[in-house]
Order: C-alpha cells, then structure tokens, then sequence
C-alpha cells in the first residue's frame, strides 16, 4: 500500500492496514518550500503491522541522507547518530514545529503545551 502526504492533506482519506505500506512525503515542508526557505526534504518511510521498520530523509538543500531502520539505529550520510547526553531538561535546547492546523481548538493546545515547556525553563 501508499499514503501519500499531498494526497492526504488535499482530503484523500487513507487508512493505515497491517499491509507493508510505504508513507510518503514528496515535499516535506510544503510551507518552507512555498515560502523558499530551504529546508525542504523528501521523506519515506515503510510500515508492516502499523510498525515503523524504516525510514529515510533527503534533505535537499543540505544534500543530507539521513537513514534509520528498527533495531539498527539513525545515520547521517552513512556516519551514525546518537543523542546528546544532556539529562538536565533546563539546559536543553527544544526545537518545535507548530503545524499548520489553525484551528482554535489545536492552537489552544498547542499553545498550552508550549507554555508548559517555557515555565521549566528550558535553555533555549
């Protein structure tokens, strides 16, 4: 099977099966290509039973290939990836999407959330 991020979003309806099913996204970053800012990316990911087995990233702009498989972990242009080992969640830098839903209800979440985040504080 396919689910295909452009489809979906223009209302297709698509439903994830226990099926070997790629998911993707021709144009990770619709918005930030509409706009030009570059970080755009082509992203594709493979389920079988609802489970991630892999995925995989092209990063355009950067001309980065960012590659992870269950089990065998995350790597950038083949050199491996691991986390920091920062464990203090105030000296940590968060990173955050806010979506493209605007409606109230999701923004009111979201917004609620964030504001949890910035009242530990966080770093930056």
């Amino acid at each position: 099977s396919f689910i295909g991020e452009e489809s979906v979003a223009a209302g297709e309806g698509s439903v994830l099966t226990d099926n070997p099913t790629w998911i993707i996204d021709p144009i990770d970053g619709t918005t930030n290509f509409v706009h030009r800012f570059p970080f755009v990316a082509v992203s594709i990911g493979f389920v079988v039973n609802k489970k991630i087995e892999f995925g995989i990233v092209y990063s355009c702009v950067e001309d980065k290939m960012y590659t992870a498989r269950k089990g065998k972990g995350a790597f950038c242009n083949g050199q491996k990836l691991q986390v920091s080992g920062q464990e203090d969640i105030t000296k940590s830098l968060l990173v955050t999407e806010l979506g493209s839903n605007r409606d109230p209800e999701t923004i009111k979440i979201i917004l609620s959330n964030m504001e949890r985040l910035l009242s530990i504080p966080i770093h930056g």
